[in-house]
């Protein structure tokens, strides 16, 4: 019977899963035998005794789960121990990031397992069911306005009372991505007024379908990518761009930044001015600080004041709702398993273009072509 392995993340402050009760079920209904890590469920408040009841076995050594698994799913990247713990043949389905872990990537080369990348899933309809990063990216963007809405230090909507109307804060979001669209429909039902900067002109549609205001930037360029995502922009139109957005900022009472672009660092939207610039109180939550930044004075893993404006830089936002995070994390994982499990057991079609789009090492071999060429690798085992 092919075996199924959810471990334990070890990234500190990780508290997410890659599978739950639910979807453990539905493995087990496939003709799998899981097992999970004793204590992998504690951070989002899942008991060993709740995966037993779904049919799991629980695995007090992970080093013996990981060597006995015929597929291992869990969330960040294995380390290079955990790496070197996968059998041949084995199928590994988790975040991944391999154009920044060349190390990690060979090591899964040489080892012969199969890289299932959740980064890597293509931005195209039918994907969707497995997108990790949107369902991820949906919660980050809900607990930015919460924690903003927290740390400001005025009311979010507009009250008339006896003492006199209290004006609705606003709140300029930066980036229409799904955290940012996810922070627009927040911030509009908390009575915000809602302003939005995006370098890709037709979200400005999406924006205004859920009450918020785009702001402009007039522009020739070609600003996303064939999947969707934005680009790296130019000088000029960066230039242009924060220009027209300071305005904005430094009127604002909340300021949310959410812009990345794949395989690069954040661009830097929020200068050191600009902040100086910003009423005393404001609040800025800056959802790229683990890729660098948009602010260029937030500081990875802290909320600071700096200039009179509170930053907040917290890392790994989704996983303070573990609950809700690991729920649709581990559903994303299942309609993985599920495309790739043929007859009870695990078969990768590279004709279908998610999972060529996905499986960065198979047999031996760097399958992903962009990956291969952005190491320089590629050779077989």
């Amino acid at each position: 019977m092919p075996t199924v392995f959810i471990p334990k993340e070890t990234v500190p402050g990780e508290t997410r899963i890659a599978a739950v009760p639910d979807t453990v079920k539905k493995m087990v209904a496939s003709g799998f035998s899981v097992s999970v890590e004793a204590g992998a469920g504690a951070g989002s408040f899942i008991s060993d005794a709740a995966f037993e009841k779904a049919g799991a076995t629980v695995q007090p050594d992970a080093a013996k789960g990981f060597a006995g698994a015929d597929l291992v799913a869990k969330f960040h990247p294995p380390s290079l121990e955990e790496a070197g713990r996968l059998k041949q043949g084995s199928l590994l389905i988790s975040f991944l990031w391999p154009f920044t872990s060349g190390e990690l990537v060979e090591k899964l080369r040489v080892g012969r397992v199969s890289a299932f990348a959740m980064d890597l899933i293509p931005r195209i309809t039918r994907a969707q069911k497995h997108d990790a990063l949107s369902s991820q990216a949906n919660i980050a963007g809900y607990k930015a306005v919460i924690l903003a809405a927290d740390t400001a230090p005025k009311l979010f909507p507009m009250l008339m009372t006896a003492a006199g109307t209290i004006r609705p804060v606003r709140v300029v979001i930066m980036g229409a991505g799904v955290a940012g669209l996810q922070a627009v429909a927040t911030a509009k039902r908390l009575g915000a007024v809602v302003e939005v900067s995006d370098i890709r002109p037709a979200v400005k549609e999406q924006v205004e379908s859920l009450g918020g205001k785009f702001i402009e930037v007039p522009t020739e360029e070609v600003l996303e990518d064939a999947g969707g995502y934005a680009k790296e922009v130019s000088a000029e139109f960066l230039r242009k761009q924060q220009e027209i957005v300071r305005k904005h900022v430094v009127q604002a009472d909340v300021v949310i930044t959410t812009a990345l672009v794949p395989g690069k660092p954040a661009p830097r939207l929020i200068s050191g001015d600009m902040v100086r610039e910003m009423k005393d109180g404001a609040v800025i939550v800056d959802l790229a600080v683990e890729q660098g930044g948009n602010c260029e004075l937030s500081e990875p893993g802290r909320i600071v004041s700096k200039e009179g404006v509170t930053i907040v830089g917290l890392l790994n936002i989704p996983a303070l709702l573990p609950v809700h995070a690991s729920e649709m994390y581990a559903r994303n994982i299942l309609n993985v398993f599920t495309d790739v499990v043929k007859e009870g057991g695990v078969a990768l079609d590279f004709e279908d273009e998610v999972v060529a789009g996905s499986v960065v090492t198979h047999q031996g071999e760097i399958r992903h072509e962009r990956v291969a060429e952005a190491l320089g690798a590629g050779g077989k085992a």
